[in-house]
């Protein structure tokens, strides 16, 4: 709910700078880099954190074919290579590479040009975005041994029996 709440209305913001840059360039005739600037680095949050909020409600994109022509134990076994393999990229390559650049990005002392604010604030949303997806992953792991239900099922469309015929 207050990811949501985070994507709404960093959303809300990107367009409002859309908005204000077109008017600006085109009825103002003096177009404003800062908010050309706000809109790409809002543009980065409301990505990785719209995947991860859409990883949490199990709409993303997947293909399912294992899944679903798997039943009983294989069934479960695949969902756990799923979840185990999205973790992995998630902690390896989000959080642990995220940070590193976050990291490297904040020694160097870089800034953004118009905004002068420090770049490492802005990649940070790769690692926050990795945290809430290896979140997921958790609470993903705990439904599939309580419910059978996997990562790329909706409520109530686990398989028939349970997970482990």
């Amino acid at each position: 709910m207050v990811l949501r709440l985070v994507i709404t209305i960093a959303f809300a913001v990107l367009v409002a700078c859309v908005v204000w840059q077109v008017v600006s360039r085109y009825v103002l005739q003096s177009p404003s880099t800062v908010t050309d600037e706000m809109a790409r680095f809002l543009f980065i949050w409301v990505a990785l954190l719209g995947g991860a909020y859409t990883f949490g409600q199990r709409r993303h994109l997947a293909i399912d074919l294992l899944p679903v022509i798997t039943t009983g134990i294989l069934r479960l076994l695949v969902n756990i290579g799923i979840i185990a393999a999205i973790a992995l990229f998630a902690g390896v390559v989000m959080v642990y590479g995220g940070l590193d650049l976050v990291s490297r990005t904040l020694e160097t002392q870089q800034v953004s040009p118009a905004l002068r604010l420090p770049m490492g604030l802005v990649y940070i949303a790769i690692p926050f975005s990795g945290l809430c997806i290896l979140y997921y992953c958790l609470t993903f792991l705990a439904d599939l041994f309580r419910t059978g239900r996997g990562p790329n099922e909706q409520e109530g469309t686990a398989s028939v029996g349970g997970p482990l015929d």
